[in-house]
C-alpha cells in the first residue's frame, strides 16, 4: 500500500533583512511551515537576539500530503500589540522533490519574503529534505567496517570490494578542435 505523504524535515536556518513597517525589527522573531492544505504546521522557538538578521538552525518534521503543491513559510514578530506576520514566501514542492538529487538529500534554500502588500521583506534561509522511507535505505553491513553500496562484479573481488561503480558518460558533449 502507497504512503499518501512524504515526511519532510525543513530546517529553518536564518532570515536576513527583516522589517516591520519599513523598520528593523528588534527581537522575538518565529517561523511558522504549513502544507498548502493547511492541515499541518510546525513553528520555531523565538528568536531573541538575532533583530533583523534572525537565525534559529531549527529542524522541523512536517507530513507533506503527496497531492501538495506547496509549503507556506511565514515570519513573524512578537509586538506590544500581539503576533504580527511581516513575510511569507511560498515553496514549491518541485524545488525539493525529483530533480536532480537523489531523495534523502538536503536542498539548500533561499527565497524572498513577501509582506501583505506583496512588497519584498527580506530572505529565508532554509533546508528541506525528505525522509526516506525505511524500506529503501541502504543496510550497512555488520562484518565489515565500511558498507558496500552497489551490484557485485563477477568474479573481481580484489578491488573496491567487489562492488561495480558506474560512471554517467554524454555522447557529443566533448568536440575535438583541430
Amino acid at each position: 500500500m502507497a504512503a499518501n505523504f512524504r515526511t519532510l524535515e525543513i530546517t529553518v536556518i536564518s532570515a536576513e533583512n527583516l522589517q516591520l513597517d519599513r523598520k528593523p525589527i528588534k527581537t522575538n522573531a518565529s517561523v511558522t511551515v504549513r502544507t498548502d492544505t493547511n492541515s499541518q504546521f510546525c513553528t520555531t522557538d523565538i528568536d531573541t537576539e538575532g533583530g533583523a538578521y534572525a537565525r534559529w538552525n531549527e529542524k522541523l518534521v512536517l507530513d507533506l500530503p503527496t497531492h501538495s503543491k506547496s509549503i507556506t513559510v511565514k515570519v513573524q514578530c512578537k509586538t506590544a500589540y500581539g503576533v504580527r506576520t511581516f513575510g511569507t514566501a511560498t515553496v514549491l514542492a518541485s524545488d525539493f522533490v525529483g530533480a536532480y538529487v537523489p531523495e534523502g538529500y538536503p536542498h539548500f534554500l533561499s527565497y524572498r519574503l513577501r509582506d501583505y502588500k506583496g512588497e519584498r521583506n527580506g530572505v529565508i534561509n532554509i533546508s528541506v529534505r525528505m525522509k526516506v522511507p525505511e524500506m529503501y535505505a541502504c543496510a550497512s553491513s555488520t562484518t565489515s567496517s565500511h558498507s558496500r553500496k552497489g551490484f557485485p562484479a563477477d568474479g573481481n573481488h580484489s578491488f573496491g570490494g567487489g562492488v561495480a561503480i558506474g560512471v554517467p558518460v554524454w555522447y557529443g558533449a566533448y568536440q575535438k578542435n583541430y
